[in-house]
């Protein structure tokens, strides 16, 4: 299985953006890596932010590009508004709802959960992270794994959810409730670039 490799921070400080959503990557420096990039300034050409657009996006969600441009061309099947249908359906990845649940800190490590075997999707085991997560579907830690020390840890530092899953922290059980309207994720990115590259 392809994964994505290397220093998150690195990523974070190269596109300026923070890939974990948490804004710490950025806190102490705030340019690109490298011995020039506290100078550098590059005037960007419209490629060149449509691309790091699509890079800032597929970080965050942590998918491959393949995964990536094939969760888009399903989005563009959709008939509705591509850039917003293309969100709903990482949000709708296995992975990112365990994440959103917050059984764990990171969607790396909500992706490890998942293949090691310890989510279930009513009642049956589902060890695929871009498992596609349906409205009214209910998400829950397996038995055997509920005393794991990282998932209790992450439930203790996770304060809230977002609204479109529910979550039960005692029985370790949520659904996930419908699609996520597009107020509810990062502000931050813009779709529209995501899409217009795609449509070259």
């Amino acid at each position: 299985m392809a994964r994505i490799k290397g220093p998150v921070w690195k990523k974070s400080r190269r596109l300026s953006f923070s890939i974990l959503e948490t804004n710490e990557e950025l806190k102490r420096r705030q340019y690109p890596p490298g011995q020039h990039g506290p100078t550098r300034r590059v005037k960007l050409s419209n490629y060149a932010l449509q691309l790091r657009e699509k890079q800032r996006m597929r970080y965050m969600y942590g998918v491959t590009e393949r995964q990536f441009h094939n969760t888009y061309l399903k989005a563009v099947k959709m008939g509705g508004n591509t850039g917003h249908d293309f969100l709903a359906l990482l949000e709708s990845r296995l992975d990112n709802v365990v994440y959103r649940m917050g059984l764990a800190r990171t969607r790396r490590g909500a992706r490890q959960l998942v293949n090691h075997g310890h989510i279930l999707v009513d009642n049956h085991k589902v060890d695929i992270p871009s498992y596609s997560v349906k409205p009214n579907q209910t998400i829950e830690v397996k038995d055997k794994s509920k005393n794991l020390v990282v998932i209790n840890e992450a439930l203790e530092a996770t304060l809230n959810t977002v609204d479109f899953v529910s979550f039960d922290k005692d029985a370790k059980k949520g659904v996930y409730l419908r699609l996520p309207e597009r107020n509810e994720l990062n502000a931050e990115i813009n779709e529209a670039l995501v899409v217009e590259f795609y449509s070259r």
